[in-house]
């Protein structure tokens, strides 16, 4: 049996430096590192992220910290007239600093046709970089080509490429479908065409969504979790945007101020502990 690949993303470090975020990810265990790019999400960035340069800084960065890379989230809409371009220098700064999976969402059911003519190229290039594309479902109450997981299972059954999977996120649903019941579940349906999961818990108040701990929230995280530990070695990220919370619109708020360290550490180091003994992880 394979190893299982278990992430951190690099969400929970939003405002800390990328050198601080790897020793603290490996001072706790993790082996494996999940970069971020998702604009509203995080610190913002530009294309001058993914140029050459900043390529080696990356590898260079792991590489100090004895961590690695499987998967990176750059999350943007496949359905405008630049997607192409835009997603293709994204898979290979991805696939230059070691990820075999790359995240992004699909795109609004309004560009759809834009969509389909975006992925047949973008799965081509996928193929030359031998990085499979996760395609995520958003959280924030539009209309997407992936609303909930049959939505996606359809998507990817329909181009039929190794290229071209989930990365599904039972928490986003919580916000992007609040009128859905069973969220494990419909996590755990999308698990046969997912390459990557992510795993994050969230509670609802009357002012949003809030993430907090795997296991102390509404998403049923044990449950998904006790699924995924029948399929082998499914690669999964614990993604915890502490920093972040969507209002009742499903929009996302970022506080002013980044998280402490401390509070970070804590949380990951209770989340860690739950999802390796849901997932008979033994390290």
């Amino acid at each position: 049996m394979a190893e299982r690949v278990i992430s951190v993303s690099g969400a929970p470090y939003d405002g800390h430096s990328r050198e601080a975020a790897l020793e603290s990810a490996a001072s706790l265990g993790f082996t494996h590192f999940e970069p971020v790019f998702i604009k509203r999400y995080t610190e913002p960035f530009d294309e001058t992220a993914f140029i050459p340069s900043e390529m080696t800084s990356w590898r260079s960065a792991l590489k100090s910290s004895g961590l690695s890379c499987h998967a990176m989230s750059s999350h943007i809409d496949l359905g405008f007239e630049d997607s192409v371009e835009v997603f293709t220098g994204r898979m290979a700064f991805a696939a230059a600093i070691g990820a075999k999976v790359i995240a992004t969402n699909a795109a609004a059911r309004q560009r759809e046709a834009t969509f389909r003519r975006n992925v047949e190229i973008i799965l081509r290039r996928a193929e030359a970089f031998n990085i499979v594309v996760g395609l995520e479902n958003p959280g924030d109450g539009s209309d997407s080509l992936i609303n909930t997981a049959r939505d996606g299972i359809s998507l990817v059954e329909e181009f039929g490429s190794p290229f071209l999977k989930l990365n599904y996120d039972a928490a986003n649903t919580a916000s992007h479908r609040p009128d859905m019941d069973d969220l494990a579940g419909d996590g755990i349906l999308a698990l046969p065409e997912s390459a990557h999961a992510h795993i994050k818990d969230v509670r609802e108040t009357d002012e949003g969504w809030f993430f907090c701990d795997i296991g102390d929230g509404k998403v049923g995280c044990e449950r998904l979790l006790a699924a995924i530990a029948k399929l082998d070695s499914l690669p999964v990220s614990i993604e915890l945007p502490l920093r972040l919370h969507r209002n009742r619109q499903a929009q996302p708020v970022r506080r002013q101020d980044p998280v402490p360290l401390s509070t970070i550490e804590d949380s990951l180091a209770r989340s860690l502990k739950v999802v390796r003994r849901a997932l008979n992880d033994n390290q």
